[in-house]
């Protein structure tokens, strides 16, 4: 499949640039030779970006996107690049009923193919990040039961769910059947139907939780403020288990989303990346059990330490195989997490 070659004269597409785990491919992508298009809703929310990013001069331009679910939002962006990372997807965390939430995520991935189909002459691969919603859903009992997953999994609850109840499905059924529905709607749908068209070919990455260290200057993701409040105990007891999880760093998903694009084997495929298996306790373990202890560490949490039941089992040979990722351990995140927020006082 054609996988890119060359990455100092190839030009990629990132959607959603400012995010969390987008923030991150830009930069990677930079490092590693590439030149990067961001799109971004608005000039503002791509400055952080530039000045972050400045010593790479005009290797780094903004796209503005303002609704990527308009038909058309992503024809400009497209023309010229040889590759696209699309980490974003619209959510109305306000939606009352599913269609709301599934409509405009559907919307979204597929405006950006049919803007590759009509203007991406010189497109050759496009990475889509998932979600591990898309592939599981909880166990009966987390506390007892257990359960194994892997990227040949749909998670199809959610979805009937969402039929089943409609308004009255709860709000992450509604953006479980979002994820699910759009991954299905590219893979199933409009790349086999377009397969005789399409020049270029299409690979979802899977990421469950992710955590870690901010790559620049921004505001504090909201994951990271449950990870803060359980670590410090400022949220009264841990809970028990995880509804998804699955935990990986922030740069480690990064590092699977730019290899993709110059992976052959990729082409066609949904590759979960996992770094393991947590319950939050573990994190919390992990924390106290780090020597040498910063003086700046503010005081952390016991929780109940031991707790050790994993529901879920993560079965993700293709990373391996395919990406070659060595995944940081929690002890590197979390002792990289707590020196961060010591950093900034929190």
């Amino acid at each position: 499949m054609p996988a890119l070659t060359d990455p100092f004269a190839a030009l990629i597409l990132v959607s959603g640039a400012n995010g969390f785990l987008a923030s991150w491919i830009v930069g990677d992508l930079l490092k590693n030779g590439y030149s990067v298009r961001a799109a971004v809703r608005s000039e503002d929310k791509g400055q952080h970006l530039l000045k972050a990013y400045a010593e790479y001069g005009s290797k780094l331009q903004l796209s503005i996107v303002q609704d990527m679910s308009i038909d058309g939002a992503f024809d400009e962006a497209v023309k010229g690049v040889e590759g696209i990372i699309h980490t974003t997807s619209p959510v109305h965390l306000d939606a009352r009923h599913p269609k709301e939430m599934s409509d405009p995520a559907i919307a979204g991935q597929m405006g950006m193919l049919k803007s590759a189909l009509k203007h991406g002459s010189a497109l050759r691969r496009v990475i889509i990040t998932s979600s591990c919603s898309a592939i599981l859903d909880t166990v009966p009992d987390p506390t007892k039961d257990t359960a194994t997953v892997s990227e040949s999994d749909w998670n199809i609850l959610p979805v009937e769910e969402c039929e089943r109840l409609g308004s009255k499905a709860s709000g992450l059924a509604m953006y479980s059947a979002s994820k699910i529905l759009a991954e299905k709607g590219l893979l199933l749908g409009f790349v086999e139907e377009q397969k005789a068209e399409i020049s270029w070919d299409l690979t979802m990455i899977i990421p469950p939780f992710i955590f870690g260290v901010r790559d620049e200057e921004r505001p504090q993701p909201e994951l990271r403020d449950v990870l803060l409040r359980d670590v410090h105990g400022r949220g009264g007891p841990v809970p028990r288990h995880v509804r998804f999880p699955g935990w990986i760093d922030v740069r480690d998903s990064s590092t699977a989303h730019v290899r993709a694009l110059s992976a052959p084997a990729t082409g066609g495929e949904r590759i979960l990346v996992c770094g393991g298996s947590f319950v939050w306790q573990d994190f919390i373990d992990t924390a106290n059990a780090l020597s040498p202890r910063s003086p700046n560490w503010k005081p952390l949490a016991k929780g109940t330490p031991g707790q050790a039941h994993r529901a879920i089992t993560f079965v993700a040979t293709k990373q391996k195989e395919i990406l070659g990722i060595e995944y940081r351990t929690m002890e590197q995140t979390t002792r990289d997490i707590l020196d961060d927020w010591a950093a900034h006082g929190w």
